[in-house]
């Protein structure tokens, strides 16, 4: 399978980027200019509200979406009617919004928190990048399904992500990291 919006990206096991060891990206895009994904199973050190005025005893996860443009806020979400001006990827994934009415939904406490997930920074690649990496297989490639967006842990996201390839894929799940320590 070849990557696309609302596809997700998964690690080789044996992938050595330390950015990118054992990770989950979920593509929110992907043309001929590049490719823009978030990570799912990387939790940031700090919460939401620890990281924006006005919502500072929130305690509300962060992920780590990648290691480009880390003083940037991305978030996703499953709540369009509540949410204007959010780019649909799916029929029950969707990418951003007006930031001010999730954080008055926040305060307000109208909000599922299970519907939306916060990242700092976010994964991407420039024209042909990713298609190169695909080349050297460092990532498999999988659809995209809202369960594992929003309601894996993010210790098993990459387990998770790896099942949905079928079961010739299993074998990997046991995979050591490093060979060479095996």
């Amino acid at each position: 399978m070849t990557p696309k919006e609302n596809s997700i990206l998964i690690a080789d096991p044996f992938l050595k980027d330390h950015h990118f060891s054992r990770s989950v990206i979920y593509l929110c895009s992907h043309d001929t200019e590049g490719s823009f994904g978030l990570k799912l199973n990387e939790l940031f050190d700090h919460t939401l509200g620890e990281l924006i005025n006005g919502l500072e005893d929130i305690d509300i996860p962060v992920f780590v979406g990648g290691p480009v443009g880390v003083d940037t806020l991305h978030f996703l979400h499953q709540c369009p009617d509540m949410i204007p001006d959010a780019h649909q990827l799916s029929t029950d994934i969707f990418w951003g919004g007006d930031f001010e009415v999730v954080k008055a939904l926040i305060r307000e406490q109208k909000i599922d928190l299970q519907k939306i997930k916060f990242f700092i920074g976010y994964s991407g690649w420039g024209e042909s990048q990713l298609d190169h990496e695909m080349k050297e297989k460092s990532w498999l490639v999988v659809d995209a399904i809202s369960s594992l967006v929003f309601n894996v842990s993010p210790d098993e996201v990459w387990k998770e992500s790896v099942k949905l390839l079928g079961s010739e894929y299993q074998p990997i799940l046991n995979y050591p990291i490093d060979p060479q320590l095996n």
